[in-house]
């Protein structure tokens, strides 16, 4: 049997006359890998820092096993910004082992910079900075709060191997659907306060939540039919409430609250068919840019580039992803799109009659005093549907899971994600016939996701969407422009997983970081597939003499290489170099960079074995 990790028992929790989850139970035992899943402001990550001591419970026990070693990702991590990266992850205390797989698992997330101060760094950097420092406690049990957050694909790509990799115990909060698809064997949903546990992926989840959600309906119906007999029995028979009929007036009670109880699921779909947008969006004609940053611990300065003579046509009604490691300028490229920064050369020809609606990663300010509906109010009364139908500020927020109730509320009772998904409301209330989404999917509930698809799926107009989340852009794009860095962007005419498909298909050589992701991937589906009970006896096993040769050499390769790199962004800097010594550095830095990705990720896969 596996050996029982967390026991929650009874647990209740509330704010006022709010009640977040009430007397809820559920055990996490060893090598399970649990994702919960809850609408925004139900209480989610609420419930991760009751389990870690951040937060009190009103009610209920929280047990451990002994001894037990949590590590914890909180959703918005706090540091000292005057540590350095390594201080931070390391509490000020680590020795040159741990600094050197400290050094590779903040290479795979793309901070390399060590003795960089924290508060130099962007929220998303200190963000993989606390994953780094989670990880590196080698826990007996991880709680992440949005893990995925502020990660590029391969990143989170990454991140699904080292979570597979071993019997790690997890449990976590995410609206990434692949990822909860790929890493977790068991889902509890939080609805309605209670709480549901579902034993298989994020797949299985779907299959049986639709399988509970018909059966409540069919509840429902016969209860309203019941209900409608009792109630003409209560208005024809009042005088039959005195003594024998008490028990039917209470079971009548019992049937309304049943009858009339709410189930959160939108079947309709919204469509805007007033927007109008001409036969000309918009042409990116051979635009260019770049940047320069200045590197305080190197005194160097070094030249970024974003495009480089990029042409570009966008069609009428388009739907385009845009995706790349973070740094390569996706945002950049919007903000260039919208005329928030200026190309070095080239120019954007865009439509008369386009209307942009532009959702940012850095989101919009609200006023703690005031209320949901009037923000929305005050932007429009309704919006036009179009054919002399409309559809008013209140019902618009009520497609986007705002209640009547929580329409009326304060900004300052709204949790982090229905901020986030209020913003969301304030660019479409606009009826924009041209959206530019950056991010949408940071802290949206997969139920707020599943209505956004929709809307985009059925949005008349023309799309740009930048996203980490693949199960969101394989459902809305249709076409994608890949961020390869240096400039280089890759015209794809698919969606993410075609893309991913295609590459599968290119030769070893030009993809060879790809295929080794692709063999991992398949490795794990099999291994979940045959151990979904794992034994709690399970340990890594000792390294082999021929795996401790070359983890030995892995050492000190990775250390040749990075000096390589080192001296290849000196000569760039340089300014001394050649145009054919320029090119064939050029040409060497991203196959370098790739070389090492491939090397430290084995590093990494074998420093787990004793």
């Amino acid at each position: 049997m596996p050996v029982p990790f967390l026991d929650v028992q009874h647990l209740t929790k509330r704010f006022g006359a709010l009640t977040l989850f009430e007397d809820i139970s559920f055990s996490i035992a060893q090598g399970q890998k649990v994702g919960l899943i809850a609408k925004n402001g139900t209480g989610k990550s609420t419930l991760l820092a009751v389990l870690t001591g951040k937060d009190s419970a009103d009610e209920g026990e929280i047990i451990y096993r002994n001894g037990l070693r949590i590590g914890y990702l909180e959703q918005l991590p706090h540091f000292n910004p005057t540590d350095t990266v390594l201080d931070a992850c390391f509490n000020h205390e680590g020795n040159d082992e741990k600094i050197l797989r400290a050094k590779q698992i903040l290479t795979q997330l793309k901070i390399r910079e060590l003795g960089q101060q924290m508060g130099q760094l962007s929220g998303g950097q200190q963000k993989r900075v606390a994953l780094a420092n989670v990880l590196l406690t080698e826990p007996d049990m991880l709680i992440l709060d949005e893990p995925t957050n502020h990660l590029d694909l391969e990143m989170i790509e990454w991140l699904e191997g080292y979570l597979n990799r071993g019997q790690k115990t997890l449990f976590m909060v995410t609206h990434d659907r692949f990822f909860l698809d790929r890493v977790c064997n068991l889902i509890i949903e939080l609805d309605q306060q209670r709480l549901y546990t579902y034993r298989g992926n994020y797949s299985y989840f779907l299959e049986k939540r639709q399988e509970r959600i018909d059966n409540q309906r069919a509840e429902v119906a016969r209860a309203n039919n019941l209900y409608r007999t009792e109630l003409d029995w209560m208005r024809r028979m009042p005088q039959a409430r005195g003594h024998k009929a008490r028990y039917r007036e209470e079971a009548f009670y019992e049937l309304e609250r049943v009858a009339k109880q709410r189930i959160e699921e939108r079947q309709i779909r919204l469509k805007a068919s007033n927007v109008y947008i001409g036969s000309k969006i918009f042409e990116c004609q051979y635009v260019s840019k770049s940047y320069s940053t200045n590197d305080a611990a190197k005194g160097q300065e070094h030249t970024i580039t974003i495009l480089k003579d990029f042409y570009y046509n966008f069609a009428r009604f388009e739907k385009m992803g845009i995706v790349g490691s973070n740094g390569t300028g996706k945002s950049t490229f919007l903000k260039l799109l919208l005329g928030e920064v200026k190309p070095d050369s080239g120019r954007f020809d865009i439509g008369e009659t386009v209307r942009f609606g532009y959702f940012s990663q850095e989101g919009l300010k609200f006023r703690d005093d005031q209320k949901v509906i009037d923000i929305i109010r005050d932007i429009a009364e309704y919006i036009d549907l179009g054919r002399g139908h409309h559809l008013s500020a209140s019902q618009f927020l009520q497609y986007f899971l705002f209640t009547p109730e929580q329409q009326h509320n304060y900004v300052y009772k709204l949790s982090g994600g229905e901020r986030r998904k209020l913003y969301l409301c304030t660019v479409l209330m606009r009826n924009p016939n041209f959206l530019i989404l950056d991010e949408p999917t940071n802290d949206l509930d997969i139920q707020t996701l599943q209505v956004l698809e929709n809307y985009l799926q059925d949005f008349p107009g023309c799309v740009i969407v930048v996203s980490h989340d693949r199960y969101f852009t394989d459902r809305v794009v249709d076409h994608l422009l890949v961020f390869q860095g240096n400039g280089v962007i890759k015209d794809f005419p698919g969606n993410y997983t075609q893309y991913r498909e295609w590459l599968a298909l290119q030769p070893q050589d030009n993809t060879g970081t790809f295929r080794k992701k692709q063999e991992e991937e398949d490795k794990k589906t099999e291994e979940k597939t045959t151990a979904s009970h794992p034994a709690a006896t399970d340990k890594p096993r000792k390294k082999t003499f021929k795996e401790k040769r070359e983890f030995e050499q892995l050492e000190r390769d990775i250390a040749t290489l990075e000096q390589e790199k080192r001296d290849i962004e000196a000569a760039l800097n340089s300014g001394l170099l050649s145009a054919e010594d320029l090119t064939a550095k050029s040409i060497r830095l991203p196959k370098l960079a790739e070389e090492l990705d491939l090397k430290e990720l084995r590093w990494l896969e074998l420093s787990e074995l004793l």
